[in-house]
């Protein structure tokens, strides 16, 4: 039976003369149609997560390609029980993903590696590195199999982290992140610090747990919308704060002077009155109990 909602994600690195101008006309399309995500515009492309129902979101698809800049591109889809954006979002950026570094040439980014020949390389016992290009929150409840897992509060640090793993220069290098838009430009930097033989998963996480949910992802992956994790196995890398139970989700404290993101298992989330701590728990200042 054909779900009612969707959620489309895609990005592509292209040039865009006038984003400014681009986002009004978007914006207008989404708003009069009822689509609801967050699409973020640049002169060097555009990167969206967008929900709605089967027929918006088909009817969005063909709206976008036909702007000549966006042919090809490759939307991640999924179905959901409903919208799973509160509202409707298009932004300008000076960057797709913040890196903080000029002058990378993405035409130097890693070779794409498809989900199945990722799998290949972990059957055969080739030698290779995978790498995490996320930030640490997202890494710590989810990641691939003996992945690295660079230190990164923000995209920002992905620079530090790729001198730190100077001593793979000579390894072959496998760089991944959630829908492929990180890694691509993660690569492309890895490529021009001298790193040999750098590929890109293709497509990210979402693509590759779509096609083998239990294969060798490990916890479960963070995305930016409601549902906050994808979660296909329950081979938990990551524990709840308060029992120390196995589990990979994440809610914010309801204190609203404290908000902090936290590994919180369903049941703890209920006894602890979704807080992080006794304190917070006391706390007045509060979000409201139907808020998740």
């Amino acid at each position: 039976m054909e779900a009612h909602f969707l959620i489309i994600s895609f990005y592509k690195y292209v040039n865009i003369p006038e984003p400014e101008v681009l986002r009004e006309e978007i914006l207008d399309y989404c708003i009069t149609t009822g689509l609801r995500g967050k699409i973020y515009l640049a002169n060097e492309g555009i990167n969206a997560s967008v929900s709605g129902t089967v027929e918006l979101i088909s009817g969005f698809k063909n709206y976008l390609e036909s702007f000549p800049y966006f042919k090809n591109i490759l939307f991640k889809e999924d179905t959901t029980e409903g919208f799973v954006f509160d509202k409707m979002h298009v932004r300008v950026k000076r960057e797709l993903v913040h890196l903080g570094v000029s002058g990378i040439s993405l035409e130097n980014g890693g070779k794409r590696l498809k989900p199945e020949d990722l799998n290949n390389f972990y059957e055969t016992g080739k030698d290779f590195i995978i790498i995490d290009t996320r930030n640490s929150w997202e890494s710590n409840i989810g990641h691939f199999k003996n992945a690295v897992l660079p230190e990164m509060h923000t995209f920002r640090d992905w620079e530090k982290a790729v001198d730190d793993l100077s001593n793979f220069k000579d390894k072959t290098v496998v760089t991944y992140c959630t829908g492929g838009i990180r890694c691509e430009k993660a690569s492309a930097l890895m490529v021009e610090k001298g790193f040999k033989d750098v590929y890109q998963l293709d497509g990210g996480i979402i693509t590759y747990l779509k096609q083998f949910p239990k294969s060798n992802w490990e916890g479960g992956c963070f995305v930016f919308d409601n549902r906050r994790l994808i979660e296909t196995n329950d081979n938990y890398v990551a524990n709840c704060s308060h029992c120390g139970k196995p589990t990979a989700k994440y809610i914010n404290c309801h204190n609203l002077d404290c908000d902090k993101l936290f590994v919180c298992c369903e049941e703890c989330r209920h006894t602890h009155e979704y807080s992080c701590s006794e304190e917070c728990r006391k706390s007045e200042r509060r979000r409201d109990k139907n808020y998740d």
